[in-house]
């Protein structure tokens, strides 16, 4: 389990971390979510002993990272993929941390093969592409079968294939009751992944929740409408308080209850071929909850 209390990093004027309070619990798979420059990743090189907190703490099970006694026996960590010396193997880069955290040879084997790189175990990492090296990462978090995993921007260069076997990777070990805690920006695939949420936004905690609780939370209650006479309903809608918009030959409902919208159907002889709540995704909530502690924003210049 990793907790942290009042967990805040500074540099110089600049609060990176302010004061968070957290738990990654065991036995399931916990997403960490913010927009670039929230803090994800000074988050959790605090966690990993790398940075050290301003002020507050964080533990794992109930210890500083730098005070664990086998380190990489009980947390895996995967931050930066590239952190490999290009001329070694696959296999001697995994052999040489083995080696010196007394871990057995077959170890290495073991890990190249669930990752899928045994083919490629004898070829310098220099030459992997970005999901080879993904995968090779995610194998030197694995090496030491920890209780802990911690993966940031796990996904990244995975094709299709790699995604959804990392996918199913993180959520079996979470159900053998280790703690997975994983960093992504990709919101399609936190929704299927996790079971709980970590929110932040310019280093504050905005969301602690399940996934199921942050869209309810965060989204707009709506109905999908498909009628025969959709500008007739439109229009009862709005004299009814509520909203209606035309999408793609449907009417998105909102401020009207689901069961009213049938009812004023039913009363104007209005013919009905859809009446359907509409589920907001997990990215139109994280957009809805964390548009105020965006840092960077782009522009579209008109063609």
């Amino acid at each position: 389990m990793i907790e942290a209390v009042g967990l805040t990093k500074r540099y110089g004027d600049r609060v990176a971390v302010d004061q968070l309070s957290f738990t990654v619990k065991p036995g399931q798979v916990t997403g960490f979510l913010g927009p670039n420059g929230a803090g994800k990743s000074t988050t959790m090189r605090m966690i990993l002993g790398l940075d050290a907190p301003t002020s507050g703490r964080v533990t794992i099970d109930g210890r500083p990272f730098a005070r664990l006694d086998n380190p990489m026996l009980e947390v895996g960590a995967l931050l930066d993929a590239k952190a490999i010396h290009g001329g070694r193997s696959a296999y001697h880069h995994l052999l040489c941390l083995a080696q010196t955290n007394n871990l057995p040879r077959r170890r290495v084997d073991e890990v190249l093969d669930i990752v899928g790189l045994t083919a490629v175990a004898r070829k310098r990492s220099k030459g992997f592409s970005l999901g080879m090296g993904q995968r090779l990462g995610i194998a030197t978090a694995l090496l030491g079968d920890p209780r802990i995993l911690m993966f940031d921007e796990p996904v990244n260069g995975l094709d299709p294939e790699g995604i959804l076997w990392i996918r199913n990777l993180m959520k079996s070990l979470a159900a053998e009751g280790r703690t997975v805690f994983v960093s992504s920006h990709l919101m399609s695939e936190m929704a299927l992944t996790a079971d709980h949420l970590l929110v932040i936004g310019r280093g504050r905690m905005i969301a602690d929740c399940t996934v199921k609780e942050f869209i309810e939370r965060n989204s707009v209650l709506a109905t999908r409408v498909r009628t025969s006479d959709a500008a007739a309903l439109a229009a009862l809608v709005r004299t009814a308080g509520g909203t209606a918009i035309d999408e793609d030959g449907a009417l998105v409902v909102t401020d009207l209850p689901m069961h009213h919208i049938g009812d004023l159907a039913f009363d104007h002889g209005l013919r009905l071929h859809e009446l359907a709540p509409v589920q907001a995704s997990l990215e139109q909530a994280f957009m809805e909850l964390t548009k105020d502690s965006v840092e960077y924003h782009g522009t579209l210049e008109p063609r």
